[in-house]
Parts: C-alpha cells; sequence; structure tokens
C-alpha cells in the first residue's frame, strides 16, 4: 500500500482537534467525511483502490468502542434489544457470499458496467469478477461494524453530544472547502483544492456548466458535492426547527446558497424533493392555526425574496438568463444529453441483470448504476433488497413508537440526523451507482433506535436485575443529560 502524505496529514489534524477537544473518536469519523476525494493510501493489489480518509477513523471508532471491560455484555445488549443489529449482520454475510459468488456464478450470462482505472472511464463488459467485488464489500463490512460499534458507544456517557459535534463540524468544513473551491473559480486560480484530491479515481473539477463554474468542494465532483450539500441542508435545517440554534440557521443558510451555486442536476432535484415534506408541514400549521415560529420566518422571507426578483428581472430584462440557462441544461433537458442518456442507460442494463440472475443480482462491485433503489435490485438482488427495506423502514419511523417522553434535545439529535440520512439517500436515488448507503446512513439508524430506549432505561431497571444499555439505576433524566450535555440545544 502506497500511503498518501496529504490523506495522512489530515487524518493527524483531525485526531489533533479531536484530542485537544477531549472529543470522542466518533467526532473524528463524521468529521473526515467532509473531504470526500482524500484518500489514506493507494492498494495496488486491489486494482489500485483508494479508501478514503473515514475508513482509518472508521477503524478506531470499531476499536474505541471493544475497548472496554465487559464488552461481551454489552454487546449481547445490543443484539437482545436493537433487531436492526441482527439484520446488519445477516445483511454483511449475504453481501460477502454475493460478491465473491455471483459473479462467478453468472459470469458471461449478463453484462456489467464497470469502472475503468486506466483513462476508459466506464465501459460495458461481460459479468465477471472484479477488485471492486472485494473492495465495496470490505467498504459494507466496515459500514456495518460502525453501526454496531455507533449502538454500543451510545450506550455511554456523552457518545449523543459528540456524535452532533461530529455532524455540525463535518458540515462546517464542507462550507469551508465549498467557499475555497467556489473562490479560487471565481478569482481564475483555479482548482485550488486539488492538493488535498488524492483519490485514484477521475476528478471533474474544472467543469463549467451553462457559463458557471461548478463547486465540487473537497469532492471529486459538482454532484457529490450537491448531495452532501443536501444532506447537510436537511440535517441543519431540522436541528434549527428544533431547537432555535443559531448556528445551525447560519450552517444552513450557508449550505443553501452552496446548493444552489452548485449546478447540480442531484442537488436541484433533491432539494424539490425534500422540500415536499417542509410545504407539507407549513400547511398542516397554517391549517391547523399552530404555526411555529421557524416556519413563520420562512414564510416571512418569501414576499422580500419575490419583490427582490421581480424588481431584478424588470430593471435588467435579461438578468436571469444564466439562471434559466442553467436550469434548463441541469434539469429540464438532462435526460436529453449525452450524460442523461448515458446513465438511462446504466440503468435499464442493471434491472436486466437483476433478471438475467433471477432476481440473485450480479453482487456487490460488481456493476455500476445511477440510481441507489436499481443499484440494490441489481447487486444485491431481492433478498438483499428487502432486508435494507426493513433497515430503511426503521429509519423513516424514527422517534415513534418508542415509549415515555423524548427528551428535546435528544428528540432534536435523532430527528436531525435522520433527516441528513433521508436526504442522502434522496441524492442517491438520483445518481449512485454503489448499493451501499454508507455511514451517513448506519450511524443515524444506530442513533434513532437506541435514542428510542433511553426515556424507558428507569423503567425497565426499576423491573429487573438485568441492567440497559446505560448500565445505570438513573432516572431516565439523568440518562438523557449524560448523553446530550449540559447544555442543550448547544454545538
Amino acid at each position: 500500500m502506497q500511503v498518501s502524505v496529504v490523506g495522512a496529514l489530515i487524518c493527524t489534524g483531525i485526531l489533533a482537534l479531536v484530542v485537544y477537544m477531549r472529543w470522542s473518536m466518533i467526532t473524528a469519523l463524521i468529521a473526515s467525511l467532509a473531504f470526500g476525494a482524500t484518500s489514506i493510501g493507494t492498494i495496488t493489489s486491489l486494482g489500485g483502490s483508494s479508501p478514503l480518509i473515514f475508513t482509518v477513523f472508521d477503524m478506531l471508532v470499531i476499536l474505541a468502542a471493544l475497548a472496554r471491560r465487559g464488552i461481551w455484555r454489552e454487546i449481547g445488549a445490543v443484539f437482545v434489544r436493537i433487531g436492526a443489529a441482527w439484520i446488519v449482520c445477516a445483511l454483511m454475510i449475504y453481501v460477502c457470499i454475493g460478491a465473491l459468488l455471483f459473479p462467478r456464478l453468472f459470469a458471461g450470462q449478463t453484462s456489467a458496467f464497470v469502472a475503468s482505472r486506466t483513462g476508459r472511464g466506464v465501459y460495458e463488459a461481460a459479468l465477471a469478477p472484479v477488485s471492486a467485488n472485494i473492495s465495496q464489500a470490505g467498504y459494507f463490512i466496515l459500514g456495518g461494524l460502525t453501526f454496531l460499534a455507533a449502538c454500543l458507544l451510545l450506550q455511554r456517557s456523552g457518545t449523543l453530544a459528540d456524535i452532533r459535534r461530529g455532524f455540525f463540524l463535518w458540515f462546517g468544513l464542507h462550507v469551508l472547502m465549498g467557499v475555497l473551491d467556489l473562490l479560487g473559480k471565481v478569482l481564475g486560480a483555479g482548482d485550488i483544492l486539488a492538493p488535498i484530491r488524492t483519490a485514484n479515481y477521475a476528478m471533474l473539477t474544472q467543469v463549467a456548466e451553462a457559463g458557471f463554474s461548478r463547486i465540487a468542494g473537497a469532492f471529486s465532483e459538482a454532484s457529490a458535492f450537491g448531495a452532501a450539500s443536501l444532506a447537510g441542508l436537511a440535517f441543519s435545517y431540522t436541528y434549527w426547527r428544533k431547537t432555535g440554534s443559531k448556528c445551525a440557521l447560519g450552517l444552513g443558510a450557508a449550505m443553501f446558497v452552496l446548493l444552489l451555486l452548485s449546478t447540480s442536476s442531484t442537488a436541484y432535484v433533491g432539494l424539490a424533493i425534500v422540500s415536499v415534506p417542509v410545504v407539507f408541514s407549513i400547511v398542516k400549521s397554517l391549517a391547523s392555526g399552530r404555526l411555529r415560529s421557524a416556519e413563520a420566518l420562512l414564510i416571512a422571507l418569501l414576499p422580500p425574496l419575490l419583490l427582490s426578483a421581480m424588481a431584478a428581472g424588470l430593471s435588467y430584462p435579461h438578468f436571469f438568463d444564466p439562471v434559466l440557462q442553467l436550469f434548463d441544461t441541469t434539469v429540464v433537458n438532462k435526460l436529453t444529453s449525452a450524460s442523461g442518456q448515458e446513465r438511462s442507460y446504466w440503468n435499464y442494463k442493471s434491472l436486466q441483470s437483476f433478471f438475467d440472475t433471477g432476481g440473485l443480482g450480479v453482487g456487490l462491485g460488481s456493476s455500476r448504476a445511477s440510481s441507489w433503489p436499481i443499484a440494490l435490485l441489481s447487486q444485491l438482488g431481492l433478498f438483499g433488497t428487502a432486508m435494507m427495506a426493513v433497515l430503511l423502514a426503521m429509519l423513516v419511523r424514527g422517534l415513534r413508537g418508542g415509549r415515555g417522553r423524548i427528551d428535546p434535545e435528544v428528540d432534536a439529535i435523532a430527528s436531525s440526523v435522520r433527516a441528513c440520512a433521508l436526504a442522502g439517500l434522496v441524492a442517491a436515488s438520483l445518481s449512485s451507482g454503489s448499493a451501499d448507503p454508507g455511514i451517513v446512513f448506519l450511524i443515524p439508524l444506530a442513533v434513532v433506535l437506541v435514542s428510542r430506549r433511553l426515556p424507558v432505561e428507569h423503567d425497565s431497571a426499576a423491573g429487573a436485575p438485568a441492567r440497559t444499555l446505560q448500565h445505570s439505576r438513573d432516572s431516565s433524566e439523568d440518562v438523557i443529560q449524560s448523553q446530550v450535555g449540559a447544555v442543550p440545544g448547544r454545538v
């Protein structure tokens, strides 16, 4: 393995910050997601695969979760109380078997799209085992182990607060990288973040769309940056609405502006989709006469924005021409473009491979699609898709169904990370080529499932000798405060 000096330096910087602030390793893991094109090195034995720096923190989080006395008792408590742990383990086993077996079992019986590292891009070939079967299965296993580690760590004091800090640090760094990338292109300095893009795949960072420079931030392309911005916007908006946090409001406003400037079709269409429940919620509040202050602020901002747009259009008749051209290129005519047609063909052939394999799939990493649900069917088959659907249903359910009162801060953190994960899946459904939902899905799932049990820790401890998820005899209020910190609503 060839180690990346830049990747190692960034890892060291994140570790130094976390140690200095006395935060947990899970904060560092989440923060490292801001560097979406920075690898820790290149593994030549896996076809030049370049794992991103978050994998380093992934392994450190797993080790931190296991480095504790009584770990087997805690693991047993997780599997007894969180049914999703069994599903995640079953899915990891199925993914490993499928990645190794299916490309060999169905070799030559269907076609697959393979990403080349030699400059050919993505090309169609007969199904056969490839290095991505091993590398992507490894990513999936790492994600599953991270889910279990997060469930273990959430039993311990202060972890929920560290997860909240991690998300704020992630999106704060994301905004910073986006602004730097935008300034470099506006000022004619080019891709000033090129030194940190050490991953071994194509970097589409110096591309313009309808006269606008595309913002890639610390990612490899505008689409990935836009998807991360959408997830961050969902997190910030939900946390601000739940707590009134000014930090979340400012972060959300910055990400909204960057999302609009990203020129990403994924971001624009995803924004329209995730706005639907927001609009529905506001209409419902208006109809019931219970309008929240956050919703009232959004409504109050609409008239000035519309009036400003009308004034600009009347004063300068061609003021919005570049914007309209951008919208026409990235949204209206996207499917008729060469890129849109290519990605549609990927999806068509991926669905065809699902039927060619009798619903078993071609194995994780064998092919590439352009939509997460289609990639699920194509790579994991009907059985893997069904297990993933159960996990998704648990996340969508959120904290509903939990017994007892939910502490407002626990509700704010769990709801915010849940919104982040769901927005990320919306973006993945529009452009992702892999069936792996990643730790952006699995960590919020762990937060939601463990948070459901926080209000009932005291009740269960009173009637049984076995110790609960917190291993504590404290009241539920004490348990919650130890998880989220002493000052609710602050980062």
